[in-house]
């Protein structure tokens, strides 16, 4: 082997060749971080959502109580439940309000029966809303006894807007009743308006939908 020095350009000419392979991974090797970090930090980001999503997920379910002769509304879920249409049905047929409902199920108290709006509300975390309460036993047994013909459907969204929605029609297996849905119909002509009365409405259509009209 000869021990003749390799040529000066010759030598450059491989230096420059082994800086530019070495100069090629470096900015392979940084890509790679990059392209890590980034990946890292996106996992990150969604971990935060979906415990932002935890921390405010509302669950809504009907409840009675003959104890207190009451229909309610309970929301067992963690944050606060934005209810933005309801739909009540008497054999399937949609009904207005409560006093269409009582005269759909042949039910003629005598007398009011008081409740509480749900159409529109907000329902807190582990807080409820009396939708009905009884004067009597006799009309809170009359309206159990007729309670599988009224179906409750109403849509309602979490804080962050995501939205579900709740059906309780006959037959419906108990882990279906809650479906999520992209967004909630918008209010149609079976929508249950029990936070305004539709005659006076109808006079007034300039009338603000969200007042609360309970009362004989």
């Amino acid at each position: 082997m000869s021990d003749t020095p390799l040529p000066e350009a010759t030598r450059v000419a491989l230096a420059r060749s082994g800086r530019r392979e070495w100069d090629g991974l470096a900015a392979v090797i940084a890509a790679f971080v990059g392209l890590l970090a980034l990946a890292i930090s996106a996992y990150t980001a969604y971990l935060q959502h979906q415990q932002v999503r935890a921390q405010v997920w509302p669950y809504l379910e009907p409840e009675m109580s003959g104890a207190s002769r009451k229909i309610m509304l309970f929301n067992k879920g963690v944050g606060p439940a934005l209810i933005r249409s309801v739909e009540v049905t008497v054999d399937g047929k949609p009904q207005r309000n409560w006093k269409a409902v009582f005269a759909a199920l042949g039910l003629d108290f005598g007398h009011h029966v008081p409740y509480s709006t749900i159409n529109g509300i907000v329902i807190a975390a582990n807080d409820h809303v009396d939708q009905l309460v009884f004067p009597t036993d006799g009309d809170f047994d009359a309206f159990v006894s007729r309670i599988k013909r009224v179906n409750l459907t109403l849509c309602y969204c979490s804080s962050l807007d995501e939205c579900w929605l709740y059906d309780d029609a006959p037959g419906t297996p108990p882990g279906a009743t809650h479906k999520p849905v992209a967004q909630c119909p918008a209010r149609g002509a079976d929508e249950f308006l029990d936070n305004e009365n539709p005659d006076l409405a109808a006079e007034q259509p300039g009338r603000d939908r969200n007042h609360q009209e309970n009362k004989p």
